[in-house]
């Protein structure tokens, strides 16, 4: 008996014959490619607009946080009290830096003076609004006060409108007035 046996030629064999892989499907392949680099420019795109939206955001926040502190600023500003002088003076000077504290420094003893003689005053922000955004981090506001006076017998009240503009300057945590122009 021999290990060898004879198969008819139509008979498959045991073992399949290696077979060469089908052609590949160039299509598809480059399908694939351009889905993957859509998705990929897709991811990326959003991230820049995610990116975009948070600067702005940021900005915004910081615009709302200026504008609060300059109207609060500016009523305290506006309402000086004759009475406790002195103390006015020194809140408004604990809110300035720069060039707005230097002259507040220089004209302490004017301004008290003229505080002192002043009728009670109370004043009110009507409007504020961001000008613009300076490169070393401060803010300009637009903002118009209204200043109420009564005559010192009580008889007539004054009533007086002003614009502003106001630059303002994060030190820390804090804001505070760096400039104070009157607009004429």
């Amino acid at each position: 008996m021999s290990p060898r046996r004879k198969l008819p030629p139509d008979d498959e064999p045991s073992f399949p014959l290696w077979r060469p892989r089908p052609r590949r499907r160039w299509g598809l392949l480059l399908a694939e490619t351009a889905a993957t680099a859509m998705a990929a420019a897709s991811i990326a795109l959003c991230a820049l607009v995610l990116y975009d939206h948070q600067l702005q955001r940021r900005s915004d926040i910081l615009d709302v946080e200026a504008l609060g502190y300059v109207r609060s600023f500016m009523t305290e500003f506006t309402s000086p009290d004759p009475f406790h002088a002195n103390n006015y003076a020194d809140r408004i000077l604990a809110q300035a830096t720069g060039d707005f504290a230097e002259y507040y420094r220089q004209h302490e003893n004017e301004i008290l003076v003229g505080v002192a003689r002043s009728e009670p005053t109370t004043g009110a922000v009507l409007e504020a609004a961001v000008s613009r955004r300076n490169d070393d981090g401060s803010v300009d506001i637009m903002v118009v006060t209204t200043l109420t006076a009564k005559s010192s017998d009580g008889a007539l009240q004054l009533q007086r409108v002003n614009r502003w503009v106001v630059t303002t300057k994060q030190e820390g945590e804090r804001w505070k007035i760096s400039n104070l122009n009157p607009m004429m």
